[in-house]
């Protein structure tokens, strides 16, 4: 369980052409990853994002399918983290969600993600 001064978070990973790594554990030689722009990406991630608000997807059973992150075999879940230990963006904007609240797109220099904060 997340101490105090740690938060919980789940999210989902669209990796792009502008990722720092190009590579997933569904794309070992990141030969898809190099035809996806920033902006199919961000597109593909709203989509899913609408999906998962609407009630029409649920946020676990996407990420184990679609998510670059190695945290798919986990449905997205991070597990317990504080403050400076992921890239900036993802740590602000887990930290401004509350509870259950899914954030908007994130970019990172790991690629683009939603982010659900679970504790």
């Amino acid at each position: 369980m997340a101490s105090r001064d740690q938060v919980k978070a789940s999210h989902i990973l669209i990796k792009h052409q502008g990722s720092r790594r190009k590579a997933s554990w569904k794309d070992p030689e990141g030969k898809i990853i190099m035809t996806i722009t920033r902006e199919a990406a961000v597109e593909q991630l709203k989509s899913i994002r609408e999906d998962i608000v609407s009630g029409k997807a649920n946020f676990e059973d996407v990420a184990s399918r679609v998510s670059d992150c190695s945290s798919a075999k986990r449905g997205g879940d991070l597990g317990p983290f504080g403050r400076g230990q992921m890239q900036k963006p993802f740590e602000e904007a887990t930290y401004a969600l509350k509870v259950g609240d899914i954030s908007e797109i994130v970019d990172t220099d790991s690629g683009v993600h939603i982010i659900k904060r679970t504790a």
